[in-house]
Formats: C-alpha cells, structure tokens, sequence
C-alpha cells in the first residue's frame, strides 16, 4: 500500500476477508472512496484515515473491527456518508462529527458507542440520516437536533436516553422516520410531533411516557406505523387518529389506555395489523378487517371489549331487550323498595365487620398484597382468574402434571376451561425472593409478551402470589430436542432433512432475539433441553427470557451458569456475558444434533491446546471422517442432506472457536443457510469437503 500514493478509492466489501485493516491506507492522502464493508476484519482503524480530509464515502459496517470512536477519526470536511455499523467500537461521540458540514449520512449502531450524543450534530447541516441505535448512549436527546432541518431519519432505538423529547422536533418538517424505542424517555409525547407532517413512521414503544396519546397525532397524514407500546400512557384514544387513512399497523398495547375504541376508526381502511391488548379498552371494536382479523392475543386483556374477532363475545344487546328491561324494572322497583329499608341495617353491620376485616388483613399482609397486585395487572383483570385456573387445571401442581424441570423451576402442562393447553413454569421459591423492582419486572414481561417469532415459545405472561409464582407459555407437542434425541425409537424418526430444518430454525430464533429484538436478547442457556419441537418438527427456542425476568440488569454469568457442556469457555475467566456466548452454546447443539449425542469429547478433542500445531487442520479432521462422528441409528444422509450436513457441520465448528470475536453471529449464520447451500467462507471450512464421505 505504500506505492499507491494516488490511491482515490478502495472497494473491497462483501468478501470475507480478515485481518487487519492495511495501514498506509490513505498514504498519498487522496482517498477519497473507501468500501471494506461485509468482511471480517478486526483490530482498530489505520490511524492514516484519521488525516485524510478528502474522504467522501466510507463503509466498515459489519466487521469485528474496534477502538474508541471518539479519537480514530477526524474532521472531514468533503465527507458525504459513512457507514461504522455492527463493528465493536466503544468510546464516546466526538463533538468533531459537527465540523463534517457536507455530511448526508452517519450511521454507527450495532457497536459500544457510550456517552451522550454530542449537541454539536446539530452544526452538521446537511445531514440526512442519523443511526445511532443498539448502543449504550445515554442523556438527553439533544434539542440542537432541532436545526437539522434535511433530516428525513432518526433512529435513536435501543439505548439508556432519558429526559423528554425536546420539543424542537416540530422543526423537523422532512422528518419521515422517527424511531426512539426502548429508552428510559419519560414525560409527555409532545403535541409538536404533529408538525412533522412527513413522517411515515414513528415508534416511542418500550419507554415511560405517560398520560394521554395526543390528539395531534392524528394530524400526521402520511402515517403507515404507530408503536406506542409498553409506556404508562392513561385516558381515552383520541378520536383524531381516525383521521390516519395511511395507516397501516397499530400498537397501543400494554399501557392503561381506558374508555372506548374511537367510533372513528372504522374508517381506516388501510389497517392491516392492530395490537390493543393489556389495556383497560372497553365496549366493540371497530366494523374494519384489521380487527376482525387479529389474533386474540392482540386483543386480550382488557375491561370488557367485544365484537366479531378470535376470543371475542359478540356485543349482541338488542334494543327491544333494553325496552322489556326497562319495563320490567319499574314493576321490580315496586316490589323490591319495601324489602331495602328492612335489609339496610343488615347490610350496614355487615360492610362495617367487613371493613374492619380488610383493615386488619392489610396491616398483616400489605407487602405481599401490594405485589400480588402489581403482578397480577401484568395479564390484565383477570389475572387472579387465570391464576386459580392453573392452579385447578394442575391439581395445585400435581407431580401428575410435570413435562420437565429446569434451573429456574418446574414445568408443567396445564388444560385451561377453554380447552387451550398451556405450559407453566413454576419458579423455585429462591428465585422469586429475588424480586424487588416490580414496575421493571412488569416492564420485562411485556417485552418478553410482545415477541413474536415462529421458532421462538410464545410468553403469555407472569402470575405471582404468597404461595406460587408461574411463568405461562405455549405449550409445543413434542418436548424437547433432548427428549428426541435420547430415545431409540424417536431418533430414528428424526431423519436429516427433520435435524436439518431444527437447527436453521434455531438459527432463526437466535438471530431474531440477537438482532431484531429491540433491545437484543441473549438467551443465556441454549441446550437442547431448551430447544421445543412441535408435531411437524419445528424448533422453538424457550426460556429465552427467564434470566432477563429475574435477573434484567446483570451481565455478570455468576448470577446464572448455565448448564455444564454448553457454556463458552471464555465465560471462566471474563465473567461476561455476550452474545457470542449463545453462539458457542448453539455451536454445540448443532454437534449434538448431528452426532445424537453431546459432543464433549469430539469438541475437546477439536479444541485442545496444540491440536492444530503441526497443520491448520485439527487432528480428529484430519484422520476421522464426518461419516464416523454422524448419528449412527440412522443411515448416512444422501445428495442434498448430504451436502447440509456438512454444511451444519461447518458451522457448528467456526462457532466453537476459542476466540468469541472469531465466531460468526447469528445474523450471518442466518443470511448464509438462506442463500440454499452457496460455497462456503474460509471462515467456516476447518474440515475438507473431500475428506468427509470419502
């Protein structure tokens, strides 16, 4: 690189090149284009870059690359678009971003950016686009932000911000996406959103707004999705938002909206997904398809709605039922007055007794009572009902009833009055002493509650009282992966195009909870005891929020240890928590899967010190074939099993590496089985594709 003094631009993204960065990058001082996106370089950035003023476009997103992002990079002022997503980098924003007064797009989200956002952005005039999210940034929003009056996107989602939104985002007319969920953002959703008549997105969902939803919302025309979500948001819809034609999807659950669905709504028309549950929402839903095609858990968990829709009672009163009724309560009254005055003083001494009663419960059981409430107003007002009725279905948790047993409790499978077949897992008393924050524990829940992937257990939601504390799922038919793979008979069931199709759904849920969950989730404890199939041998990840629940802000593996042979080896000396840890763990899965055994001695053997010294190819690669390491009771895969197989394999291997930084994530795992089998990174290759089945 030193010879390339001219050099004016460098493209080398989406390969799968590694290493470190070349470091006389920008020799001659000319670069002006630099493209080493989708690779997976490590280390810090060539500090040459840091004085190269005439950089207009740089693209490093998804890599492993690090360094404090406040000081490798500089002032540049013919800078357009730079891209640092998904990389490593931590450090505070550099106020010098400010003086890059052509620049249309900075992104830096995925990383450990700290610190506060740095009001001098709002000297960057040009800007277009700001992401920032899934870092660790805290403050306040800035209100400078306010003069940057070209900007069409904000994406601020899945940091620790706080304080209110300034209200100088009505200045932002260009505004079209605005996402700033999950924050600890509190106060009132300012009126002045509803300047930004362009904005065609807006999520606030996952914060502490309280009181009403403005009724300036209704003002934003061009809005296709609504996610006010998980906030403490009071009173009445505003009927102004029927006036959104646009609108698209709806999210207004789980706050303490009250009164009834707006009359309003049944003209929207373009509403195609709606979620209204876990409010105190009241009399019928809109006449639209959007809510007489929703799910019941969009709806459930309200005072008393009804109409056409799944789970639903039909609001089905007759005005000539109202006429008889009024008639015949006239003749009532005749009849009943005499009675009232003889049963007064009976009722009088009665309410008395009882109040003293409820007096001396609350002083003996205030405590527990205060938490029964609060837990209990996480499924809403039939919580106390749906906690007897798991109660009666179990037989008070009948051993009769039991499906399994985990580090965090018991489960089992409970027949609701409504013939739905749920699985409860019941918590070990030590875990729910460990409950002292319950408005954060409840927040958990309805995070946990609102995800929704096909290969992730559905969470109904938490019910807690004196004598017993239960997590509800869904219930999944066949049990666990374990279960299957330790019996003769089911094994040979489980064919290669079944395991096949277990571990990229695996690969799914994890990639979903990785990297679109908002903020990220990490499971913590993939085993194959965790790992649920269906009758059509569909995988779906569970206990995938336990550890958050109980434990939301330790990162500390002390606190939880998972299970012994799926846990990364580096969590014995770091003591810390990633999501590379989870990759390690499904990395031995995915052996497991293919072996029909734990793998331990195969990883050990793969794994231990000097195993590679004499080659790059570790010795049981070099003298076992895959043939003889696969699951013996059935027969060895053939043509396209065959080649996913290896494939699995492969994958399961770069997971295993030593080194975290060098395991893929769960996203690129996810994008490389999508693409149907495509030649394989050197990234994954440690064992060859002709020593395999030869």
């Amino acid at each position: 690189m030193k010879n390339l003094t001219q050099l004016i631009a460098l493209d080398i993204g989406f390969n799968e090149l590694t290493g470190h960065l070349p470091l006389e990058l920008c020799h001659g001082g000319v670069l002006e284009n630099f493209t080493a996106c989708y690779n997976n370089f490590s280390g810090s950035i060539p500090k040459s870059l840091k004085n190269c003023t005439r950089l207009h476009r740089v693209r490093l997103e998804s890599n492993q690359l690090t360094g404090n992002v406040s000081e490798v990079f500089g002032v540049y002022p013919h800078l357009d678009y730079i891209d640092l997503s998904y990389n490593n980098f931590y450090g505070g924003l550099s106020s010098k971003w400010g003086g890059c007064r052509n620049m249309t797009s900075l992104r830096i989200s995925n990383n450990n950016v700290s610190g506060e956002i740095p009001p001098e952005l709002g000297k960057a005039t040009q800007l277009r686009l700001i992401d920032l999210s899934s870092n660790q940034l805290k403050g306040a929003i800035p209100k400078d932000l306010g003069g940057l009056k070209l900007l069409y996107k904000l994406i601020l989602n899945n940091n620790h911000l706080s304080g209110t939104i300034p209200l100088d985002i009505k200045m932002l007319s260009n505004l079209q996406i605005l996402n700033l969920a999950s924050n600890n953002l509190s106060g009132l959703i300012p009126k002045q959103l509803g300047e930004c008549s362009n904005l065609f997105l807006l999520n606030l969902s996952g914060n502490k707004f309280r009181e009403n939803i403005p009724r300036e919302i209704g003002f934003l025309l061009s809005l296709q999705d609504l996610d006010l979500s998980c906030n403490f948001l009071t009173r009445e819809i505003p009927r102004e938002l029927g006036q959104l034609q646009k609108l698209e999807t709806l999210n207004v659950s789980h706050n303490m909206l009250s009164g009834r669905i707006p009359s309003t709504f049944k003209d929207m028309l373009s509403l195609t997904a709606v979620d209204i549950s876990s409010n105190k929402l009241q009399g019928p839903i809109p006449d639209i398809k959007a809510f007489h095609n929703a799910s019941f858990e969009a709806l459930r968990d309200n005072m008393g709605i009804c109409g056409n829709a799944s789970g639903l009672k039909p609001c089905n009163l007759p005005k000539s039922s109202k006429t008889v009724k009024r008639k015949s309560n006239k003749l009532v009254i005749l009849i009943v007055l005499p009675l009232l005055g003889s049963l007064l003083l009976v009722f009088v001494v009665i309410g008395a007794l009882f109040i003293l009663r409820q007096r001396a419960r609350k002083r003996k059981d205030e405590p527990e009572n205060e938490q029964d409430r609060n837990i209990f107003t996480i499924l809403g007002h039939d919580g106390k009902k749906l906690y007897e009725n798991i109660v009666e279905a179990t037989e008070e948790f009948n051993s009769n009833y039991c499906i399994g047993e985990g580090g965090y409790g018991t489960v089992y499978k409970a027949v609701m009055p409504t013939e739905q077949v749920v699985a409860v897992k019941k918590l070990h008393r030590s875990q729910t002493e460990k409950l002292s924050d319950f408005k954060a524990f409840e927040k958990e829940v309805c995070v946990l509650a609102n995800i929704r992937h096909r290969n992730i257990v559905k969470m109904y939601g938490f019910c807690s009282h004196a004598k017993h504390s239960f997590l509800v799922y869904e219930f999944i038919e066949r049990g666990s992966l374990r279960k299957i793979i330790t019996s003769e008979e089911q094994a040979i069931e489980f064919d290669w195009m079944k395991r096949l199709n277990v571990v990229k759904g695996v690969v799914g849920a994890l990639s979903y909870l990785h990297h679109s969950c908002s903020p990220p989730i990490i499971h913590r404890d993939i085993t194959s005891n965790n790992i649920l199939l269906d009758l059509e041998y569909e995988a779906h990840v569970s206990d995938f929020g336990t550890a958050r629940l109980l434990m939301p802000d330790s990162s500390n593996w002390t606190s939880f240890a998972g299970t012994f042979g799926y846990t990364a080896p580096e969590l014995a000396y770091t003591m810390k928590v990633t999501e590379k840890c989870d990759v390690y763990s499904f990395g031995v899965v995915t052996m497991e899967v293919m072996t029909g055994r734990h793998p331990g001695d195969l990883i050990s053997a793969l794994l231990s010190p000097g195993s590679s010294s004499s080659s790059s190819m570790p010795p049981i690669a070099q003298h076992a074939l895959l043939k003889d390491v696969l699951d013996p009771r059935i027969s060895l895969p053939k043509k396209g099993a065959a080649e996913g197989v290896v494939h699995m394999m492969k994958i399961a291997l770069a997971c295993l590496h030593p080194n975290p930084q060098s395991r893929p994530t769960m996203e690129k795992i996810y994008l490389d089985l999508t693409a149907k089998w495509p030649p394989l990174p050197k990234a994954f290759c440690t064992i060859s594709l002709g020593d395999l089945f030869s």
